[in-house]
């Protein structure tokens, strides 16, 4: 077992090359809207962009490349924790032995979380502490959907693996209570969703309070992987499919 110090070490390290990243990024990215000429609720947030719009074999590199190389940090974290336990994956629930329940569960999340989730973001922004997220921005190629779809899908077993099935693991090695634990790890989910505005940050700290909470009493992640995927693909395809019909989006 390693020491407190290096587990903690290592949590930072592999928070530093992943999300606890994107989270640095987000403070400086809401700074940056905050002190905008125009008020936060006029501002939009782009998500799933085009790179090289007129070059579409490119662009679509340029999307592979990025959603392959964002799964980097989840090969890390569980080649850490195989060095001392090699079947760390499976005790967290990593692993497709129990498909039909794990579908079942994650779409029983994603409806408990996705309707108050829409909820509170239609909120934030009739307050104005929201930017308006425009979710889906690829040109109009025939493969944005299966693009977006594998985006969902990175974005869930990135967070999903790293910020539960990894941290959980870590923290509570290093003597952490499991409320500290839970708490921590939704601030940060929190935090890394600040580009979006206060609503964001509220919305995905709720959301990772309750997932946490769920995955200490199941110790499965794939449940929460399901979810977090089936969350996405509503989010960006339904966008890209409604986003220029429903102006309310």
């Amino acid at each position: 077992m390693l020491e407190r110090r290096t587990l903690l070490a290592e949590t930072v390290l592999v928070l530093g090359v992943s999300l606890g990243a994107s989270a640095v990024w987000s403070v400086l990215s809401l700074i940056r809207k905050l002190t905008a000429p125009v008020p936060l609720s006029a501002q939009t947030t782009a998500m799933n962009t085009s790179t090289v719009p007129d070059r579409p074999w490119l662009d679509l590199a340029y999307q592979l490349a990025g959603i392959a190389l964002a799964l980097v940090p989840v090969v890390l974290a569980l080649h850490l924790l195989a060095r001392d336990r090699p079947d760390a994956r499976l005790r967290m629930g990593l692993d497709l032995t129990r498909p039909g329940r794990d579908v079942l569960g994650g779409m029983t999340l994603a409806a408990l979380v996705g309707i108050p989730g829409l909820g509170l973001y239609l909120a934030a922004r009739a307050l104005g502490i929201n930017t308006t997220i425009s979710a889906a921005n690829l040109a109009d190629v025939w493969w944005a959907v299966p693009v977006l779809v594998l985006a969902a899908a990175q974005n869930a077993v990135l967070e999903e693996v790293v910020m539960v099935g990894y941290l959980f693991t870590r923290w509570r090695q290093a003597g952490w209570s499991t409320l500290t634990i839970v708490v921590t790890s939704a601030a940060i989910r929190g935090t890394y969703h600040l580009y979006q505005g206060f609503g964001g940050f509220l919305g995905n700290l709720a959301m990772g309070l309750f997932l946490g909470w769920v995955y200490t009493r199941t110790r499965r992640v794939m449940p929460l992987v399901v979810a977090h995927f089936l969350l996405d693909v509503v989010a960006f395809v339904g966008y890209a499919v409604l986003g220029p019909h429903v102006d309310w989006l």
